[in-house]
């Protein structure tokens, strides 16, 4: 796992970049999150592929649990990846209304969610 640091207007983001998923519980989550947090990063851009299947898969409650704890530390989040993959009105519902506010923000490139 390798973190790239962008600055935007003298705002930290932390883009986490890993061949593997990297994210396969909410522990897991919360531990990165926690570990960012301590670098002070503001913002953090994740990528689609480093979350578990599991993460697209509103019944297991995993994203709500996840974004719930990004959240709560204040820290915004952006997960870039092609989203048209995982099929479901409900996780096209769920991307649209996270997309509609400032806190979590699904977004197919890494331009858009340095933005």
């Amino acid at each position: 796992m390798k973190i790239v640091t962008h600055e935007v207007n003298n705002i930290r983001i932390a883009e986490v970049i890993s061949d593997e998923c990297i994210v396969n519980t909410t522990d897991e989550a919360l531990q990165l999150l926690v570990d960012l947090y301590y670098q002070e990063f503001d913002k953090v851009i994740l990528y689609a592929q480093n979350l578990h299947p599991d993460f697209f898969d509103l019944k297991t409650k995993m994203a709500g649990e996840i974004l719930q704890k990004f959240s709560n530390y204040r820290v915004q989040l952006a997960i870039v990846g092609d989203f048209d993959q995982y099929p479901g009105k409900s996780l096209r519902d769920f991307i649209y209304e996270c997309n509609k506010g400032k806190a979590v923000n699904f977004v197919p490139t890494l331009t858009l969610a340095l933005d």
